[in-house]
């Protein structure tokens, strides 16, 4: 059983990578997050990925794009459901790769946040899915928020504290007019 897992970070993916794991499938990651911003966020996030999949043992794809004006642009346009337009671009894009590298199925480390938005997740997720032909595998892996956080800690790996748009930096300094 193999699946193809699309990750927002390192440390969001340690949990769901040990269910996976343990419930029998093989783990391909994939990052691809042009909602990360600034682009000095957006190579720390892919870096520690990085660390973090040579200690584990997982392969990564990591998209060579970084459509951050297409996101942008889409974000600013979708006002309220932003972050649904945030994970249809990314579901959307790890849908095709998955397909493109020959999976069957694809799931997503964003349904491990306890931030995000499970339902618009699930139905992007599914959506996507459809459209390229592959399934998507949805699991709700928020039972393991404070395992994952306690493990990333303990690896000292690089933790963030925002989802990575800017508006999301922006409210959680609670700056004016955001």
């Amino acid at each position: 059983m193999n699946i193809f897992l699309h990750i927002c970070c390192a440390p969001c993916t340690i949990y769901p990578l040990r269910i996976l794991r343990e419930k029998g499938f093989q783990v391909k990651g994939f990052f691809f997050n042009p909602n990360i911003h600034p682009y000095t966020e957006y190579l720390r996030r892919r870096e520690t990925l990085s660390e973090f999949a040579g200690r584990v043992n997982l392969s990564v794809s990591f998209s060579p794009e970084y459509p951050i004006k297409e996101f942008l642009s889409g974000m600013i346009a979708a006002g309220e459901e932003r972050c649904r337009f945030c994970y249809r671009m990314r579901l959307r894009t790890a849908a095709v790769a998955a397909r493109r590298e020959g999976f069957s199925k694809f799931t997503t480390t964003l349904l491990y946040s306890r931030y995000q938005k499970q339902d618009w997740i699930r139905e992007e997720g599914v959506k996507a899915a459809g459209e390229e032909g592959v399934e998507f595998y949805y699991e709700d892996f928020r039972p393991g928020w404070e395992e994952g956080v306690r493990n990333s800690k303990n690896m000292g790996l690089y933790r963030q504290r925002y989802c990575g748009c800017i508006l999301s930096e922006a409210e959680r300094f609670k700056a004016p007019g955001v």
